[in-house]
């Protein structure tokens, strides 16, 4: 067994190099970087052996900041956020049985993309997203009930993208655009 001189610089481990293929996914995601910046910085970082390529490749990208994520939960009952509230970049609903009633259309949305995860048992869902909002529903697996989401026919750009994911079992999802 041949051994590491004692100056070599520790190995690259898989949870640092996804950590890194991570966060330019959502700097893409987010338009921070294009494209073929992309492509550039993956290769890099998929072909880097010491933690210095990979802090290059993620040099000029914007620090993570904590609290971008967050999660509400409830095994019952009701689950609501109206009016002028903060937008977390990722968040995460769980709830057993009950309603979730959430409605973006006053709430203080700083981020370009956000993402919506669901993981619902029973119970009705509500989702009131801003006038000019995107909304992609790919991620999204239903059970019992189908999707009531109609896109509206005329679209003003300029608003967030809000993905909705997560799977729900025997409720019914409705995603409307506010008046507003």
């Amino acid at each position: 067994m041949t051994s590491l001189p004692e100056d070599s610089p520790p190995l690259i481990g898989e949870d640092d190099r996804d950590t890194a293929v991570q966060r330019l996914q959502e700097a893409y995601t987010e338009g921070l970087i294009s494209h073929e910046v992309l492509d550039e910085r993956l290769h890099q970082v998929l072909t880097a052996k010491a933690h210095s390529e990979l802090a290059s490749a993620l040099a000029s990208l914007p620090e993570t900041h904590p609290g971008t994520a967050s999660t509400i939960a409830a095994a019952g009952g009701r689950i609501q956020r109206r009016g002028a509230w903060r937008v977390p970049r990722i968040l995460k609903v769980a709830s057993a049985f009950g309603r979730v009633r959430l409605d973006l259309s006053r709430a203080i949305i700083e981020h370009p993309v956000i993402d919506i995860e669901l993981q619902l048992g029973t119970g009705r869902a509500k989702i009131t997203v801003p006038r000019d909002a995107v909304v992609d529903v790919e991620g999204l697996h239903t059970g019992w009930k189908d999707l009531r989401y109609k896109a509206p026919q005329r679209f003003r750009p300029g608003g967030p993208k809000i993905r909705i994911s997560g799977t729900m079992g025997f409720g019914r999802l409705k995603i409307r655009h506010s008046r507003r």
